[in-house]
């Protein structure tokens, strides 16, 4: 086991995204798994039926007393839903962890459309880590949300992922799985250039967690000392094929299999 990612995300009960996604990502990619549980959601496939945000002082407090004795060497931000819990981790984060990669999946809403992040929280969240992120992970309406860019291919892409990059963060990967067509691009932006990452798009419903469980990956494969090409290259096809061999649960979009990809394909030999 190599490399300890602090996840500081929500919980989906439903166990497809959020934190229970992370968990299974960080652990499967071989890395250590410790969390910080920001708000609970009553969810499945089909909804988010309902969000409770954690007291943004009890957040602070789980990621404090994991930093002090365990440690992190990586730091993946998921779902953090106010104002005040985002001052919070990034109190700490600034404290405690400045120096720690961090991974930014600006999560705003859910893949089953519900509301994840409160309206006045893009400014707080915009300001106070993705401009301290190591890397950015928006999909495309998020990206539209943080730039107010209107995305349609890879030029707009490449264009959203500048503008944020212009807000402090080292780098952003911009993912086009919102976009039509039978390929999926995801664009890697960093003040060196832009890096496509190209393949094949699966007709599927079974996406959600997607985001959670790529940027999980990323974060593990940076807390392993991989590059960060290397670390989303790698993250890319483990979602792929935990898309592939998704189980089919539930009435809505499904959960990903998280742990098959692992133990029955090729994923573990970039381990």
């Amino acid at each position: 086991m190599k490399g300890r990612v602090l996840i500081v995300a929500g919980s989906d009960s439903g166990g497809g995204a959020g934190i229970q996604a992370d968990i299974k990502a960080v652990t499967m990619m071989g890395g250590y798994a410790a969390t910080a549980i920001a708000a609970l959601t009553a969810q499945d496939t089909t909804a988010v039926h309902d969000v409770f945000p954690i007291a943004p002082d009890f957040v602070a407090r789980q990621m404090a007393v994991v930093l002090d004795d365990i440690g992190a060497d990586a730091i993946k931000i998921g779902m953090l839903a106010t104002v005040p819990i985002i001052e919070a981790v990034a109190g700490v984060i600034e404290d405690k962890a400045a120096q720690v990669p961090l991974v930014v999946d600006p999560v705003m809403v859910a893949t089953s459309g519900g509301r994840l992040l409160a309206d006045d929280a893009i400014e707080a969240l915009t300001d106070r880590l993705i401009a301290r992120a190591t890397l950015v992970t928006p999909n495309i309406p998020e990206a539209e949300a943080l730039t107010g860019l209107s995305i349609d291919g890879d030029e707009g892409m490449a264009q959203a992922g500048q503008k944020i990059l212009d807000h402090g963060p080292k780098a952003v990967l911009v993912k086009g799985g919102h976009l039509g067509g039978d390929k999926l691009v995801d664009l890697l932006v960093t003040p060196d250039g832009v890096t496509r990452f190209e393949g094949k798009k699966l007709p599927s419903t079974n996406t959600h967690g997607t985001g959670c469980t790529l940027a999980s990956a990323v974060a593990t494969g940076l807390a392993q000392g991989m590059t960060l090409v290397d670390a989303v290259a790698r993250a890319r096809t483990y979602v792929f094929e935990a898309i592939r061999l998704a189980p089919g649960f539930g009435r809505g979009h499904g959960p990903l299999n998280h742990v098959d990809p692992v133990l029955g394909s090729g994923v573990t030999k970039a381990l």
